[in-house]
């Protein structure tokens, strides 16, 4: 089976999500890396594109030199990764989208909740792929912990709490870093920081892995630094359409925390947690049994935790794994396009435009309720109301 070709714009040296990117496009053989708009200085982009192996004519100096040369093409690429700086995200997606390319963008996938309804309505009336990289939700067990929850195993679900919290942005001698104070500069993070940042991967996971969607929230926003306009630590309470109650606690300031995502989902008959520190690892506890903790590649788990475990129970399978699970659902799904069938429903997981749109209502929705001491705020996108 021939190679999908692939193409990325951001991601360049000295990146930190770019390498993630090329080793989970690459892991399973299923993408070839044929085209790249590597960074923002067009001469250092080419150089660093051809460094990794990309022909002289495909190493591109910015994404719109990309988009036209790609569409000359014969053997265009199938599908665009966007790992640009976030203001620049709704513009790059939308001019691939309307040209006929499959887009994996970078989260968020846009500024606005406008733009991302328009991304949304372009996604659906072109037909293409456009998916957005919350590439935790590619773990294995995250993905067992999602079919366990869908049939039925810890019953109906009561409460999910999840949490992002890391201490890297606790040193107030960090205030002037070039590389944290843009974060907490409304002019160019937004109307959120912290939860922007990380809180909407965890608000995301809880969806993901519950199956249902935030209707409304309840936010306590604060900076605990003083001379951050935007928060640092966040509490949002929030309520879902099938009846859980979430509780979420995003924050950049605990000291001692690494990287911090967690998600417990507590159910009628049965409760299950998993952080992605420890990924190996899912807890299971049964009503009224022990508990029971469930590894990673062991036997009879679900079809959608079974293909996407590449090595022997006992050995650990990290972030860019679960990026290349994403590659992976996207490789079939594009795959399932060009020869006219239904995709594998076990890849059928990979975030779409909508959990992106989704992601950025929710962010204005903290924003808005923070900014009214909790006030509970409608956190739908209008398009889904």
């Amino acid at each position: 089976m021939a190679k999908l070709s692939w193409g990325m714009i951001g991601g360049g040296e000295g990146s930190q999500i770019g390498p993630a990117h090329r080793l989970g496009a690459g892991l399973d053989g299923l993408f070839e890396f044929s085209a790249g708009a590597l960074d923002h200085r067009p001469d250092e982009g080419r150089r660093y594109g051809q460094s990794l192996g990309l022909a002289a004519d495909r190493s591109y100096g910015d994404w719109q030199e990309m988009l036209a040369g790609e569409l000359k093409r014969d053997d265009r690429i199938d599908l665009v990764t966007v790992a640009t700086p976030n203001s620049t995200h709704f513009e790059i997606t939308k001019a691939f989208l309307e040209n006929g390319f499959n887009v994996l963008c970078e989260k968020p996938m846009t500024m606005t909740v406008e733009e991302g309804e328009e991304i949304v309505r372009l996604a659906q009336s072109t037909g293409k792929i456009c998916a957005v990289n919350y590439g935790y939700t590619g773990y294995s067990l995250v993905r067992h912990m999602r079919a366990m929850v869908a049939r039925g195993d810890i019953g109906k679900v009561r409460l999910v709490k999840a949490e992002f919290a890391h201490g890297h942005h606790a040193d107030a001698e960090d205030a002037d870093n070039p590389r944290v104070r843009w974060r907490y500069d409304p002019a160019q993070a937004g109307v959120s920081a912290q939860f922007a940042d990380c809180g909407i991967h965890a608000m995301h996971m809880a969806s993901f892995v519950t199956g249902q969607e935030v209707t409304k929230l309840s936010a306590d926003c604060v900076s605990c630094l003083p001379s951050r306009v935007l928060e640092d630590d966040a509490m949002v309470n929030f309520r879902m359409d099938g009846g859980a109650v979430g509780r979420l606690w995003t924050s950049s300031i605990a000291l001692g925390r690494q990287h911090g995502l967690t998600i417990q989902v507590f159910g009628e008959t049965g409760g299950l947690r998993w952080s992605q520190e420890q990924p190996n690892q899912l807890y299971y506890m049964p009503l009224n049994q022990r508990l029971q903790v469930i590894e990673r590649g062991e036997g009879n788990l679900s079809p959608e935790a079974d293909r996407t475990s590449r090595v022997t129970v006992g050995h650990a399978e990290g972030m860019p794994l679960a990026f290349a699970n994403i590659y992976q659902d996207l490789a079939e799904a594009i795959r399932a396009q060009k020869e006219a069938r239904d995709m594998d429903k076990a890849a059928d997981l990979y975030p779409r435009a909508e959990d992106g749109l989704r992601s950025m209502a929710a962010v204005f929705a903290v924003a808005e309720s923070g900014k009214k001491d909790g006030e509970w705020v409608d956190a739908r996108p209008p398009m889904f109301r």
